[in-house]
């Protein structure tokens, strides 16, 4: 499936099989690893911040993920609960590790995307239409309090992040059904489609810019604490609000914000993983 059959899809839940909605999640990531230029992030142009890291891991990664996103689609159609989901997401970490050497390239996309597709297999189930809001909707109703109440990898960097600094971070955004994703990132994304409608990753870069200039992204605070957070937030504004994509030179100066990134070792990991469920939900989700 292509890039334009992605930004094409309109399917109702009678349309996605498990491995169809699979592929639309794995093909969600591939999209985001080919945007560029996504400040501090990994691309099929260079490995940002990152030097453990590079556009070859995230292939084998998202490779590794897709017999999982199925997994995770059928038991949402079989109205699984929490626990199995987090069963699965365990596997499909490790599958992730082996395939990169144990780098983690998906941790947040195995927990937010693999959330949204066990949602999508559900609306299967049900024989529901995804209109807007479905998907998060589910994930909301059916799982906040196991997400809010689920196990803290207490050494991992977002939930240390969250400790540190009071941050919701990934399991708040998840159990109130992924606001920014539905207020900020499907936004940003139509809206920059009408801007350059023959320009796929310029609505991409628009739409992971509008997302690290309003995410309370705990790997920046991770990075770069909260005067990183701020740096990356405020540039992404500007950019933003000195006219974005519209501009004749937006790409001149996305490049010099990833540079700036680059320089201060950030990477807004969370809008990352927020644009590659953007853009899952709108295949899946129809207006």
């Amino acid at each position: 499936m292509s890039a334009a059959a992605l930004s094409r899809a309109s399917g109702t839940a009678g349309t996605h099989s498990a491995d169809e909605i699979a592929g639309l999640a794995a093909l969600a990531l591939t999209l985001e690893l080919e945007t560029y230029p996504k400040p501090g992030l990994v691309s099929t142009v260079d490995s940002g911040s990152h030097a453990d890291m590079d556009a070859d891991s995230f292939r084998a990664s998202t490779r590794a993920l897709r017999p999982f996103f199925r997994a995770l689609a059928e038991a949402g159609a079989a109205g699984a609960r929490m626990g199995e989901l987090r069963r699965i997401g365990l596997d499909a970490e490790a599958a992730m590790r082996a395939a990169t050497g144990g780098v983690n390239t998906h941790r947040g996309a195995i927990f937010g995307l693999g959330l949204l597709v066990s949602a999508a297999g559900a609306l299967v189930r049900d024989g529901l239409s995804p209109g807007p809001g479905s998907l998060g909707g589910l994930v909301r109703d059916r799982h906040a309090r196991d997400i809010l109440a689920g196990p803290v990898l207490l050494h991992a960097p977002g939930a240390t992040a969250r400790r540190r600094y009071g941050a919701g971070g990934a399991p708040a955004e998840a159990a109130a059904g992924f606001p920014t994703l539905y207020r900020i990132g499907l936004p940003a994304l139509r809206r920059a489609r009408l801007l350059r409608p023959d320009e796929p990753e310029a609505a991409r870069v628009e739409t992971c810019l509008a997302l690290v200039a309003h995410l309370e992204d705990t790997n920046l605070l991770h990075r770069g604490g909260a005067e990183g957070l701020c740096f990356a937030r405020n540039a992404a504004a500007v950019f933003l609000t000195e006219g974005g994509i519209a501009r004749a030179d937006w790409r001149a100066r996305a490049e010099r914000m990833h540079r700036d990134f680059v320089a201060r070792r950030l990477s807004p990991g969370g809008a990352a993983d927020l644009l590659a469920m953007t853009l899952f939900v709108d295949a899946v989700e129809r207006p």
